[in-house]
């Protein structure tokens, strides 16, 4: 008998360490959809996705070649909410029905779906449990501009203020995993995996 894999989403602020985290859950065997890298997939390869864009944004949306004109939508949407919100509201679900035929095809206990978004989208109501790596701000803004040496920490700021605190995140969570300095990551990804291994 076939059982499809429970559905995990993995999420944090930005700088607090999930994909640190998802590398983790690798190593133990679990494969991992990084939501990000396939939206930007999904925008560069998508016929409908691509058709809704261009209707919603113009033709200048792509280059002649075909590819996803970053700087121009970077410029274009990204710094009005409404287009933001309009941007999501057509990359989000194809995202969600990519990732459901992903998972549908893996065939360990539970798969992961990185999202630096899910509570903030509603994201959760398709997932089984939702994990939530939490660092304190500083920390994470220290991480992200050494990471980003291109972003300011006015650009960063403004990313963490689109997301929801974190304190609103780990109550919401199914599972906190504390990423600071003197908090070991794997005994607590191992603790998590466990659990989820063991319930059926």
């Amino acid at each position: 008998m076939v059982t499809n894999p429970k559905l995990i989403g993995l999420t944090g602020g930005i700088g607090s360490g999930k994909s640190t985290v998802a590398r983790l859950f690798e190593i133990l065997g679990i494969p991992v959809y990084y939501a990000d890298d396939r939206a930007k997939w999904l925008m560069n390869t998508d016929a409908n996705l691509k058709k809704s864009i261009v209707e919603a944004f113009g033709t200048e949306s792509y280059q002649e070649d075909g590819s996803l004109n970053r700087e121009y939508l970077a410029q274009t949407v990204f710094g009005d909410p409404e287009k933001v919100k309009k941007i999501n509201s057509l990359v989000h679900p194809a995202v969600a029905e990519d990732f459901k035929n992903w998972a549908t095809s893996q065939t360990t206990p539970y798969v992961l779906k990185e999202a630096a978004l899910i509570f903030e989208t509603g994201g959760e109501e398709q997932l089984d449990k939702v994990i939530n790596v939490s660092s304190p701000l500083r920390v994470r803004m220290a991480r992200v501009l050494m990471r980003d040496p291109h972003r300011t920490e006015e650009q960063v700021n403004h990313i963490i203020n689109q997301q929801l605190p974190d304190e609103i995140k780990n109550e919401k969570a199914d599972f906190v995993i504390k990423n600071k300095n003197n908090m070991l990551l794997i005994p607590q990804v191992l603790a998590i995996h466990k659990t989820l291994i063991g319930e059926k």
